[in-house]
């Protein structure tokens, strides 16, 4: 498996990712209503739109991409970043790949630059977030609306 960064080209590939994804793995934790939210908030469009505001990257297995991820200034910050838009397929769950995407993404020069780094994350993915050394923003335990936690990590 290897990484690149996001290409054009990739939008539509990155779409299907996220969207299988949020389908299988996310639905076990959010209602449908959600899930369709989600789905359509992950368009093509939308894909290739915020792949301009950071620094996005792909895992590929061969020519298929399985996983993707985004590294992007915390509200324009030189000294804090955000982590985004992260998917790895649900056959490919499991297997490291996630880690090798985080730990790509905090190799980046955004990253590196960070004395912090934030997550939105999902329910489904939180435990993976803390596992990798990222905790609680401000010691809040809850998620925001019931949906989303927010995790930082110091660098």
């Amino acid at each position: 498996m290897t990484v690149r960064r996001f290409a054009e080209a990739d939008a539509e590939a990155v779409s299907a990712v996220v969207c299988e994804t949020v389908r299988i793995s996310n639905a076990k934790d959010y209602p449908p209503e959600y899930v369709d939210v989600l789905v359509k908030e992950h368009s093509p469009e939308v894909i290739a739109e915020r792949a301009k505001q950071g620094h996005m990257y792909v895992v590929c297995d061969g020519d298929a991409i399985i996983g993707t991820g985004t590294v992007a200034p915390f509200w324009g910050s030189e000294t804090e970043s955000i982590l985004l838009t992260i998917f790895v397929l649900p056959a490919y769950q499991g297997k490291g790949v996630g880690r090798m995407l985080i730990e790509t993404l905090e190799q980046d020069e955004f990253a590196k630059r960070a004395s912090r780094i934030e997550i939105p994350a999902s329910l489904t993915a939180v435990q993976f977030y803390r596992h990798l050394g990222y905790d609680y923003k401000n010691g809040v335990t809850e998620p925001e609306n019931g949906l989303m936690y927010r995790l930082e990590k110091f660098m």
